[in-house]
């Protein structure tokens, strides 16, 4: 089974290089007869990826130990679903599921009816670009991340899973990222191809669903990563602005910028350069955050570490950005005076531009946050990293910001000026009544007053825009958009108070003795104990009432897992679309007595709710996709 799965990915790593050989022959000498050769090879490829990863994943069902990677991330202890979900626990596993899902991707495109109508340079520029990102995935397999080394001899048990992971959310967070991850590959490696040779199709309207597909799963991801991090860490906050989260964020703010951009070239024809440089630096950003995981480059809890891959990653995203600028250069001949005057600012493709920006300076904020330990090396023996509060006085502003500009964008002409006056007096309305509302019932922070009234106002554009304009209900296009930027509005709301707001006490309570907090009333009543195979439990049992009526009842444990010395929480919450409550067992004592943190999180499950229609509306858009026409932001 070892050397089966190996032979596979070695045969599609050598295949992938054959093919795209085969595409820049063909390319040379102009000759595209081999086309349905090279479709074939990368059917054969998804097989080959498909029948390492079942080995694998068959392997993790057993406990087969005699793989060295299932020894180390499970035992036979562990759930079989949790023991599944080790596939993408460790490097070689993770590796291995990103190629899986790009091979995926590569194969679906090949059957959408948008890719047959592309010309047959179109294609093969495509497939050797794409045969190329999966041989270099491919290189690292069979090489410094190999999934399917073999113990000799295998141990009786494993390691086991990290209990971190040992959560709903390994289950869907992980595939969830790297399904947006590999999905962007594909505009990527078509708006190189189409720049290259001349494609008289936008390659925008050829990607669009696979781009949006990309988006939300990205999206998903990262909305499910920070309801993990919620609810399993047992800090009180979803977002630390660790390196690990800040890596998907990248990649998606310039996702995001490439979709809204692509929305002017679909209707006006203008920005085809910028969009297809958005498209690879929108992948090459995926790349980067695997690299920041994987390299060792940065300190995180979630990073793995030097595998042997962070070097590899590194010249393949440098060489990624040296090839987009020749490909840039190279085809621009073909593309000599077709692009088209945008119009001026106070314009829907004008703030698009602008929203466009603003999404790529939040990436490049991120990014100089995230690389700063290393960056200040240059110049200090001793570097520091910035903390989560740099990141919210810079980045939050910005966030809102984009917020109030979705707001005013569908009042706006797609030539010059307004062309909603009512519409957009409403909505001015909104902000400042919204504003005004909240600052008399006592939010006075700057940044929470303004996120909560560009919140507001951007909530009763989407409201006005649904009952005055007839398309934003009928056709499906604009309604997932609208759709998005109410669930993004809902998120801005969560984010602006859950934080600011956020009320937090530790105490060490006896059982029979109570606290205060928020309004509240805490009553510690008894710690249980528990032991399984598995781990040993001690948890709280914590009577809440609030003006004499009960709320309910919070059950925070710490556990000590088998095999693993450190105790690990796992909170307790009582869930509220207004103030949430949520403990976290820090310490207990054979006597009862318990160290005890209570939060109490204004409005964060708008956070959730909010992300969760951003995540599920784009689907709305996927229905139609020759209608481009009508399209409002």
């Amino acid at each position: 089974m070892h050397a089966t799965g190996y032979f596979a990915l070695l045969v599609a790593m050598l295949l992938c290089l054959a093919a795209a050989a085969t595409a820049i022959f063909g390319l040379w000498r102009r000759d595209y007869c081999r086309l349905a050769l090279l479709e074939r090879a990368h059917l054969v490829v998804f097989v080959a990826t498909l029948l390492a990863s079942a080995i694998l994943t068959i392997a993790l069902w057993r406990r087969d130990f005699s793989f060295v990677y299932v020894a180390e991330y499970t035992d036979t202890l562990l759930p079989l679903f949790y023991a599944i979900t080790a596939f993408w626990a460790g490097q070689a596993g993770s590796m291995l599921f990103w190629m899986l899902v790009l091979a995926v991707f590569g194969a679906g495109f090949a059957l959408a009816p948008s890719y047959k109508k592309l010309s047959p340079a179109t294609k093969y520029a495509y497939w050797m670009f794409f045969f190329a990102i999966e041989a270099f995935f491919l290189l690292l397999l069979t090489g410094p991340s190999n999934p399917f080394l073999e113990a000799v001899p295998p141990p009786a048990q494993g390691r086991g899973l990290n209990p971190l992971l040992q959560n709903p959310g390994m289950i869907f967070h992980p595939p969830l990222l790297f399904l947006g991850y590999a999905g962007f590959a594909v505009p990527a490696c078509l708006g190189l191809a189409a720049w290259l040779v001349g494609e008289t199709r936008s390659f925008v309207a050829t990607a669009r669903n696979t781009a949006i597909l990309s988006w939300l799963f990205l999206t998903a991801g990262i909305v499910l990563g920070g309801w993990w991090s919620y609810m399993e860490l047992g800090w009180g906050g979803y977002w630390a602005w660790d390196p690990v989260e800040n890596a998907s964020l990248i990649p998606w703010l310039v996702g995001t910028a490439f979709l809204h951009t692509a929305i002017v070239e679909r209707r006006t024809k203008a920005l085809a350069k910028t969009n297809v440089a958005l498209a690879v630096v929108t992948f090459i950003s995926c790349i980067l955050g695997t690299y920041l995981v994987r390299s060792g480059v940065v300190d995180s809890l979630h990073a793995f570490g030097e595998g042997g891959v962070g070097d590899p990653i590194l010249l393949f995203m440098i060489f990624a950005l040296v090839l987009l600028a020749s490909v840039l250069v190279a085809g621009a001949p073909y593309f000599a005076g077709r692009g088209k005057q945008l119009a001026g600012l106070l314009s829907v493709p004008g703030f698009l531009v602008v929203l466009a920006w603003l999404m790529l300076a939040l990436s490049a904020v991120v990014f100089l946050g995230t690389m700063w330990p290393v960056i200040s090396k240059l110049w200090s023996a001793n570097p520091v990293g910035l903390d989560a509060g740099f990141y919210n006085r810079v980045c939050l502003p910005l966030f809102a910001m984009a917020t109030f500009l979705v707001a005013l964008c569908p009042l706006l002409s797609w030539t010059e000026g307004v062309r909603d006056k009512l519409g957009l007096a409403i909505v001015a309305g909104g902000f400042v009544g919204g504003g005004a509302v909240l600052y008399a019932s006592g939010v006075h922070l700057p940044l929470a007053l303004f996120g909560g009234a560009c919140a507001i106002a951007a909530m009763v554009c989407v409201a006005y825009v649904f009952l005055r304009q007839h398309h934003a209900r009928s056709r499906s296009g604009a309604l997932g958009a609208y759709c998005v930027h109410l669930g993004l509005a809902l998120l801005t709301l969560g984010v602006a108070f859950s934080g600011p707001y956020q009320i937090s006490r530790e105490v060490v309570l006896t059982p029979g003795r109570a606290m205060q907090i928020g309004g509240f009333t805490m009553t510690y009543t008894d710690l249980e104990r528990e032991t399984n195979p598995a781990m040993s439990i001690a948890r709280a049992v914590i009577d809440v009432t609030k003006n004499g009526r009960t709320v309910g009842r919070l059950t925070p444990e710490r556990r000590i897992y088998k095999g693993f010395e450190q105790p690990f929480a796992e909170v307790s919450t009582i869930p509220s679309l207004g103030d949430e409550l949520y403990a976290t067992l820090l310490s207990a004592t054979d006597k009862k007595a318990a160290s005890i943190k209570i939060s109490v999180n204004p409005l964060v499950n708008w956070v959730w709710i909010g992300g969760a229609l951003m995540s599920l509306a784009p689907f709305l858009s996927l229905r139609r996709p020759k209608e481009t026409a009508g399209e409002r932001s």
